[in-house]
């Protein structure tokens, strides 16, 4: 009986204690906010190592003023300052002459993170989140427990001077000490403060990444003022605003099930017909025609109450119809000229050659366009202390440099599956060579929240190699005329040398005065070099004309090619 007594009494206290760890798990369920997820995981957006997170606060502050002063016409000058507060503590000011924003919007664009205008839309654009700012905002107030201070002013109206903080519970701003400024200002000036961070002149800092900011935006005028005082200041190559870019509908080869279903709670379309022929680029007749053979449902249907199975049967349909490739014409690429412009103002190379390949497509629906620019001698490549200089390599997305994570991304891929031995570049890693990419597209297939890399799409990566390809191979000219100009002053010059002795010694067999043996062997010497030269003249030309046939084929607009999905490597 007893045995039985404290079995019983062992399953209610099993009972309880179970009804009581329950209700504390319901207890402790609760919602986090996505300020309060990137504040535990702040790496995601690129904020680790103290050297990297200082350049990527001045990264999204510059790219911030550079959107804001072109989608008004306005040509950019931009003032970076950074000031040494304490040790692994400074003070990041940016300032802009851009149209300034309005005190409705200020917490939104400084104080809440994923708002913003570019996430929900397919066009080109520097950022995608909509985290930058924001992210800069809380990661000054976890490290130092201080607001940011922002001013911004716009024409005709008076500026006005406030704090902002975040609220990671409920991801809304907290703005305090707002004034109005009597002085006049046109612009945006924000000024944080930031610890555990550290400044350093590396090719990951600060420094080079305005560098290169400046080179893929020949339109911007920056300055730079670092924490030792020292200023330099990038000055603007061309005076044109580059065109806005356009936004595009999404393309049939690139959308999935649940984006169908998605797009069609938004649509104003009355029927499934009109909704694909309105809300996606490239759907004409024919398209629709070849739609309604490959599904079983009416296509006058409401397309508000389309169903998963009946948005399954769609895109299986997208994939078996061939599409006009998505419209190209919304990419803005940096331009051929502006490139050249730009590298040779700030990298003084011997030798550049620029291209920009013509559109394509990744993915089956985003449209993409890669710039290539290869930089040889002069200033070109990494310069490192007592060992010359090595290859650098600049990668860029949408005109944004891309410092960090350089191992896990497409475009450095491309670069070392490139036998550039084959165009006279014989130790690619030790040579003064800089090479320039600008990968371009309405969507940026990142690897994280970081922006850092982009993925190794197939598609991507063979375009670059073909670009790399393609201004290697005039490199590889310009490279080869180089050193046969210096083969021939060796021969110049060991000719001369022994001028004189063969001379004297002639003189001895042919009774010919020196001075005269000497101008004859001089004439012989001097026909024979030109020879060399023009033998060397002539096969530069051929391989000059060869290469400006390949590249006439290599750039235009694309829109005529069907759109087609290419399969991954090593995938039936």
């Amino acid at each position: 009986m007893a045995k039985e007594e404290n079995k019983h009494i062992s399953h209610a206290e099993a009972s309880k204690t179970l009804e009581t760890e329950t209700k504390k798990m319901d207890q402790e369920f609760k919602e986090h906010s996505v300020a309060e997820f990137f504040k535990k995981n702040k790496q995601m957006l690129g904020f680790y190592g103290k050297v990297r997170t200082l350049t990527m606060v001045i990264h999204e502050y510059v790219t911030n003023s550079l959107d804001a002063c072109e989608e008004t016409g306005i040509l950019p000058n931009i003032d970076v300052k950074i000031d040494e507060l304490g040790k692994e503590y400074y003070e990041i000011m940016v300032k802009d002459n851009g149209p300034g924003i309005g005190q409705d919007n200020i917490g939104k664009a400084f104080g809440k993170l994923l708002a913003g205008t570019k996430f929900h839309r397919l066009i080109q654009s520097r950022g995608q989140q909509g985290i930058g700012c924001s992210g800069c905002t809380m990661l000054s107030q976890m490290t130092t427990g201080k607001a940011s201070k922002i001013i911004t002013g716009r024409k005709g109206k008076k500026a006005i001077s406030l704090e902002i903080t975040i609220d990671p519970k409920s991801n809304e701003p907290k703005m305090t000490n707002i004034k109005e400024i009597d002085k006049a200002f046109e612009g945006t000036a924000v000024q944080s403060k930031f610890k555990d961070v550290l400044y350093r002149d590396s090719e990951q800092g600060p420094l080079e990444y305005l560098r290169r900011t400046a080179i893929a935006n020949p339109h911007a005028q920056i300055s730079f003022r670092d924490p030792q005082g020292q200023k330099i200041t990038f000055k603007r190559t061309i005076n044109k605003i580059p065109e806005l870019p356009r936004e595009v509908k999404p393309h049939p080869k690139g959308v999935t099930v649940d984006e169908i279903i998605t797009l069609v709670k938004s649509t104003k379309a009355r029927t499934v017909q009109s909704f694909i022929s309105n809300d996606f680029d490239r759907t004409g007749a024919k398209s629709i025609s070849e739609l309604k053979k490959r599904v079983t449902f009416d296509l006058n249907k409401d397309p508000k109450k389309i169903t998963w199975e009946e948005s399954e049967e769609i895109i299986k349909a997208f994939k078996d119809i061939d599409f006009i490739a998505p419209t190209t014409d919304a990419l803005r690429p940096i331009g051929e000229d502006q490139i050249s412009k730009s590298l040779h103002s700030i990298v003084k190379p011997e030798f550049l050659t620029v291209l920009t390949r013509k559109p394509s497509v990744y993915a089956g629906g985003f449209p993409f366009q890669v710039e290539i620019a290869i930089a040889y001698g002069g200033d070109a490549g990494r310069k490192i202390a007592g060992e010359g200089r090595k290859m650098e390599i600049m990668r860029f997305a949408n005109r944004v440099p891309l410092p960090f994570d350089a191992g896990n991304c497409a475009l450095t891929h491309a670069v070392q599956s490139i036998e550039w031995k084959r165009y006279n570049i014989r130790d690619a890693e030790n040579s003064p060579v800089t090479v320039f990419i600008n990968f371009i597209s309405v969507h940026i297939p990142y690897t994280g929240a970081g922006k850092q890399s982009v993925a190794d799409e197939d598609e991507v990566l063979e375009e670059v190699r073909l670009a790399l390809m393609s201004t290697g191979r005039r490199a590889g000219i310009f490279i080869s005329h180089k050193r046969k100009e210096a083969e021939n002053q060796m021969k110049r010059k060991m000719f001369y040398k022994y001028i004189p002795e063969i001379a004297k010694a002639l003189k001895e067999i042919t009774k010919v005065s020196e001075d005269d043996m000497k101008k004859r062997l001089e004439k012989l010497v001097l026909e024979k070099l030109k020879l060399d030269e023009a033998k060397d003249a002539e096969e530069m030309k051929r391989m000059q004309d060869k290469m400006d046939k390949d590249s006439k084929s290599s750039v235009g607009d694309g829109n005529g090619k069907k759109a087609k999905t290419k399969k991954k490597k090593g995938k039936k």
